[in-house]
């Protein structure tokens, strides 16, 4: 598995990002930015499953907002992907890394099993089961453990 990560470090948008400081820092930038709109919309459409913002409708706060939220989960995964590539084999082995990945996971997981359950019910005046407000709670606390797990990965 070494040589894979030594493989991927070698690739030249690795090099380059290693190479040109000013690059690294743009690439990070931009992974903060895709994080804060990943998570600023989630958090947002999530509080408003669990009853805050009520006089909002749900059906198109839930349109506009899911689909920012998929826009900066690409953009995350592009600039994650391009960072992890700069010490690839570090990363790999940082149980921090690791754990950030696993939420990750789970927190991908909930949000397109709540997507899903909130399909059919997202017409004028669908309100939130039991159910679904005890997900968006559990996103909210998946999503802002992803943020804890990779502030984390620089002090592992």
């Amino acid at each position: 598995m070494d040589e894979l990560w030594a493989a991927i470090q070698a690739l030249p948008p690795a090099q380059w990002l290693r190479d040109v400081s000013l690059a690294y820092i743009l690439v990070n930038a931009a992974h903060i930015a895709s994080l804060g709109l990943l998570v600023g919309c989630i958090v947002t459409l999530d509080l408003r499953l669990l009853g805050a913002f009520a006089s909002v409708p749900l059906p198109p706060l839930w349109t506009v907002l899911s689909r920012m939220a998929a826009a900066g989960l690409m953009l995350v995964a592009l600039t994650g992907l391009w960072l992890f590539s700069v010490n690839a084999e570090q990363y790999a082995h940082n149980r921090a890394f690791q754990l950030k990945l696993g939420l990750l996971a789970l927190a991908v997981a909930n949000a397109a099993l709540l997507h899903w359950r909130m399909r059919p019910r997202s017409g004028p005046g669908s309100q939130p089961n039991s159910g679904t407000k005890l997900q968006a709670a559990a996103s909210i606390a998946l999503w802002l453990s992803v943020l804890l797990a990779g502030r984390w990965i620089g002090f592992a």
